[in-house]
């Protein structure tokens, strides 16, 4: 009787232990490798290499964009646009893209006056840079000096977004009060007027590769209003 005790305890013990097992499944559930349900967002899929381990979440401004407005109209064709853009680039924002903008117009036109071919090249697209690139060279051929001055930019306004294939495509309009004077080889002003300002609407358009990995807009297309 004696050495039976301990045999019971066992026994007691085992039932509790398989009690408290049975319980723990109901809470937790049965995780057998195979459930399926539910994915750690911040874990790669099965099938990627441990080198792909950064993933896209999703981003809400273009859930956002794509989405029909709360009141039931339709996305107008630059909302569209700028949606059209963000399945492709999901970090692309309208404000940050709207301040380069300017900084590169600025930039641009800096440049072009001054005959920088240097600074203009990674700001332009091959078709473009090669106009700008003619024009400063046949300027200087003629002895000709360009003197333009940026007094300000009155606003700047994205007009127009669309893909083209995997290229993105912004317009902006910039309205802008300028002073630009040509003097010729003796100095003598042969276009402009060097004491007053010209309000000068232009139309840029700027583009870039979603599938590069440089994150850098360049400048496709120009317009001016006459």
């Amino acid at each position: 009787m004696g050495n039976g005790f301990p045999f019971i305890d066992i026994i007691l013990f085992a039932m509790v232990a398989a009690f408290l097992i049975l319980r723990l499944r109901g809470v937790l559930g049965r995780r057998d490798g195979h459930e399926g349900h539910r994915r750690d967002p911040f874990l790669p899929p099965n099938n990627e290499s441990a080198e792909d381990k950064v993933v896209a979440l999703p981003d809400r401004s273009t859930a956002e964009a794509s989405a029909a407005p709360a009141n039931g109209e339709a996305m107008t064709p630059l909302e569209a646009g700028f949606a059209e853009i963000r399945n492709s680039d999901p970090g692309f924002d309208p404000k940050e893209f709207s301040s380069g903008a300017r900084l590169a117009f600025e930039m641009i036109l800096g440049a072009f006056a001054e005959g920088d071919t240097e600074a203009l090249k990674p700001l332009l697209s091959p078709e473009v840079y090669g106009n700008f690139a003619r024009a400063i060279k046949d300027r200087e051929e003629a002895g000709e000096v360009l003197k333009e001055t940026l007094v300000g930019i009155n606003s700047s306004d994205i007009v127009e977004a669309f893909m083209e294939g995997p290229v993105a495509n912004v317009t902006v309009k910039f309205v802008s009060d300028q002073v630009n004077v040509t003097h010729d080889r003796d100095g003598n002003v042969i276009s402009g007027d060097p004491e007053s300002s010209v309000e000068v609407t232009d139309f840029w358009t700027f583009g870039r590769d979603t599938r590069s990995r440089d994150p850098n807009w360049t400048l496709v297309g120009t317009r001016s209003l006459d």
